[in-house]
Formats: structure tokens, C-alpha cells, sequence
């Protein structure tokens, strides 16, 4: 059950109060980033086939099918979001259907146009969701695919330890019976629906539904009136996971940037102890749970044992790799 962008008002003013900015040390946080050059992107497709697929996942659900993981890929791949902050607290998003050219502000906060949330400068950065495991050489490309699936491995496994061949196998968590809901203003739940871990990454909350939903669709209603589409829908699933992996949930990097060399770590993170490797992915997705525990933490060992299982079938390799978050402190906010 993975949270992500709790974006209520109130948190990202404590965040800011705490001098942890909401959404990340991206590549710039205080500037405006640019669409990664995709000009000479290697596809997905092109180093991973389905007979790779079924040898990393070999006891995959039908759900979770190669296909509908190379289709989520394409039709992600083909938007990206630019997310301003103003102020502490109010955002807006431009989201850009690159097949048409078509940019369309998919939220705008209501405060945006106020000469109080004017009086500094924005903060933006952009998102282009076709760079996943895409936008560098081959190998760079496979050791960011290994940990993507590492990732979405661990969080739907549903067999024996140390296999590493149970992956992709559960839709939702296994309890859902908690509804996940959470006071948001942007992203209220929609009364009798539960927000449960579902999908590769076990996207949860009202507020990671109602986010996620606004990227991917460029409407925060599709999820938030039925989650049940991202257990029901494999493509949809992909695409959540996708969306969790390339997106920064400041004062998180994304966990793309990490694995890809964007991200460096501040004064502020290297004094946490947290630095470029696998194991800041570990931070990102459940910092809270599993890291600052010492190496001998099972989950995290246990996503690292599928990194480095990936990455022999893929034939990549990390021989420098930081994949313990043993040490680093977690995040304020998971």
C-alpha cells in the first residue's frame, strides 16, 4: 500500500513549515526542468520481449500480461505534465497529449490567481512519462527496468521467499476491508468507495487515486469514482505504477530520477544518509516501514534479491550498487 501525493492544503503547509517542501529535489526544485531529449529513446520493447517478461514474472496472474504492460507504456508514454507550486500550497497542472499537441490545465487550485500566492516565484518541473526505462543507453535502461520490477515484484508477491519468481500475482492487497480515505481538499473520496492498495505498486489513499487519475487521464473523477478500474483494468494497473515511479513526491526525488543519475542528493539528504541507488527507491516507495532498520530488514532484502535477480536476466549489472536503505532515515511523509 503505497502513498504518494497526499496533496491536501494543510499537509504541504506543515511540509513548508518543517522546510520540506512538498514534491522534490527533482532534478531542479527550484527552477523549471525541461522535457528529457527523447529523440533517440530505446523502447521497452526493443530489449524486453514476452518471452523475457514470463521469465521474470513466471508465475505472473494472466492479469498482469505483457502486453497490456507494453500498452500502458505507449499510451503513458505519449503524455506529459508540467506541475507549478505556488506559494507553499497551490498548484496547477498542464497536461500534454504529445500525438496532438493538444495542453490542457487539468487543475489550477483556486487560490492560483490570489497577489499572496503570487508574491514569490512558481516552482516547476516537468514530467514526460515516456522516458521510463527509455531515455539513456541500453544498460542504464535495463538496471532502471530491474528495479522498476524489483519494485512492483515485492509489492504483489504472493509466494515463498527467496524464489524471486512470484511476482505480479496480486491485483489488490489482500485486506480490503480499510478504506484508506483521508481529509483532502483537492481529492475528496467519493462516499462508499475504498481506497485500498490495488495494482503493481498498491497505489492508496483518496489522494494518490484522485492525483494519479488527474496525470493519467486528465481527470481526477475517473479514479476517485472507481478504483476498482486499476484492479480491474491491467493497463490502467501498469499505468499507476508507471505514473508512481516517474512522478517526485517532494521532498521526494521520483524514483526514475534516482536510478537514471538525475537525482543528487542534498545537504539535507546526505546528512539522513540517503544516497543514489537502489535503496533510495526502497526509501521512496516505503521509506516509513523499511528503512533506518539496520540490514537485516526482510522486505527490504527482499527487494533488493529481486534487483539483483532482475539484473542478471536482463544481462545488467550494478556493481557499485547502493541498495541497502538500512542507514537512511526515511521521509516526514511516505
Amino acid at each position: 500500500m503505497k502513498s504518494i501525493i497526499l496533496s491536501t492544503r494543510l499537509i504541504l503547509i506543515l511540509l513548508c513549515a518543517t522546510l520540506l517542501l512538498s514534491f522534490n529535489c527533482h532534478s531542479s526544485p527550484s527552477g523549471t526542468t525541461s522535457s528529457p531529449d527523447l529523440s533517440n529513446k530505446i523502447p521497452v520493447s526493443s530489449f524486453l520481449s514476452e518471452k523475457d517478461f514470463n521469465t521474470l514474472f513466471p508465475l505472473h496472474d494472466k492479469f498482469y500480461s505483457y502486453a497490456a504492460f507494453i500498452k500502458a507504456i505507449d499510451q503513458l508514454g505519449a503524455i506529459k505534465v508540467k506541475i507549478t507550486r505556488r506559494a507553499a500550497s497551490v498548484f496547477q497542472i498542464i497536461r500534454t497529449d504529445k500525438t496532438t499537441g493538444k495542453s490542457t490545465i487539468v487543475r489550477q487550485d483556486a487560490d492560483w490567481n490570489e497577489s499572496w500566492a503570487k508574491a514569490k516565484p512558481d516552482t516547476s518541473y516537468t514530467i514526460d512519462y515516456g522516458a521510463v526505462c527509455s531515455e539513456n543507453d541500453i544498460q542504464t535502461n535495463k538496471k532502471e527496468l530491474a528495479a522498476f520490477f524489483a519494485q512492483i515484484a515485492h509489492e504483489t508477491r504472493h509466494g515463498e521467499d527467496g524464489k524471486y519468481n512470484d511476482g505480479l500475482m496480486l491485483m489488490h492487497e489482500l485486506n480490503t476491508s480499510l478504506t484508506y480515505i483521508a481529509d483532502n481538499d483537492d481529492y475528496p473520496a467519493v462516499k462508499g468507495k475504498k481506497y485500498y492498495g490495488r495494482g503493481p505498486m498498491q497505489i492508496s489513499y483518496n489522494g494518490n487515486y484522485g492525483y494519479a487519475s488527474t496525470c493519467i487521464f486528465g481527470d481526477k473523477n475517473v479514479l476517485l469514482n472507481n478504483p476498482d478500474l486499476v484492479q480491474n483494468d491491467p493497463v490502467v494497473a501498469f499505468k499507476t505504477a508507471i505514473y508512481f515511479w516517474m512522478t517526485p513526491q517532494l521532498p521526494k526525488p521520483s524514483a526514475h530520477d534516482v536510478m537514471t543519475g538525475k537525482w543528487q542528493p542534498s545537504a539535507a539528504d546526505k546528512a539522513a544518509g540517503r544516497t543514489p541507488g537502489f535503496g533510495m527507491t526502497i526509501n521512496i516507495v516505503n521509506g516509513q516501514i523499511e528503512c533506518n532498520k539496520g540490514d537485516k530488514m526482510p522486505n527490504m532484502n527482499d527487494r533488493i534479491g529481486f534487483y539483483q535477480h532482475f539484473l542478471k536476466l536482463l544481462g545488467a549489472s550494478d556493481p557499485n550498487c547502493a541498495c541497502s536503505c538500512g542507514t537512511m532515515k526515511p521521509y516526514a511523509y511516505n
